[in-house]
């Protein structure tokens, strides 16, 4: 009796298992898009060589800088801080109208000498289109993040990436950023606003349940995929 039972809830497992992998599917695999920076958030300074140098027992060209100098970023490792002002608006309207009438009149007043007074017709149409569509969207993002210099390109242009985290509650925010900066608008302070940095990719993330609320799950998404929509 207790084989027969065991065998029993060992046939039964199959089925539930698979319950459970829909299950799992249709509500538990809903992730948060991925990002859209580029690269690694942040880098660590080259070491400085150990190679001797016949220069001076003090100068060491790796890491020279002016002694009249501001300390701005220029080399890999060093930090900048972007000052994300970015508030954007666009608007688009569309307006379409065609209209097309016609009139026909057709008829057999007299035949062979005699006449018809009802073999006659007349027929008009008047077909008219009217369409309008407007569209506004704007987008309002202020803020600060530091990001890291990750490589310096031949022309000295940088480019940075940085990520904030900050944790709320049961969730957490992200704050992403990621360009390329042109030293010469770099301020006072290492400086840059959001405006003045090429191919900026800046993005605001949770992993509350707001995020997940978004996001279709897997399931969902293969049924919209061969659904004839």
């Amino acid at each position: 009796m207790r084989t027969h039972t065991i065998t029993k809830h060992l046939s039964l497992a199959p089925r539930t298992w698979l319950a459970l992998g829909l299950l799992l599917l249709g509500s538990a695999c809903a992730i948060p898009p991925t990002t859209i920076t580029k690269g690694p958030s942040t880098t660590r300074p080259p070491m400085p060589s150990s190679a001797a140098y016949n220069s001076g027992g003090i100068y060491n060209p790796a890491t020279y800088r002016p002694l009249l100098e501001d300390k701005r970023a220029r080399l890999v490792g060093d930090t900048v801080v972007i000052n994300i002002t970015e508030n954007t608006t666009a608007t688009k309207a569309g307006t379409n109208s065609a209209s097309k009438t016609g009139e026909v009149t057709a008829g057999i007043p007299s035949f062979l000498g005699r006449t018809f007074p009802r073999l006659s017709g007349s027929g008009s149409s008047d077909l008219s289109y009217n369409d309008a569509a407007a569209s506004n969207s704007r987008n309002v993002f202020t803020g600060t993040i530091s990001a890291t210099v990750m490589e310096v390109l031949p022309n000295g242009n940088m480019i940075v990436s940085g990520e904030k985290q900050v944790a709320f509650d049961r969730g957490t925010e992200f704050v992403r950023f990621s360009g390329v900066i042109d030293p010469m608008y770099i301020s006072a302070g290492n400086n840059v606003p959001s405006s003045r940095v090429a191919d900026a990719r800046i993005e605001y993330r949770t992993n509350s349940q707001i995020d997940a609320a978004q996001a279709m799950s897997i399931l969902t998404r293969f049924f919209l995929s061969v659904a004839p929509l």
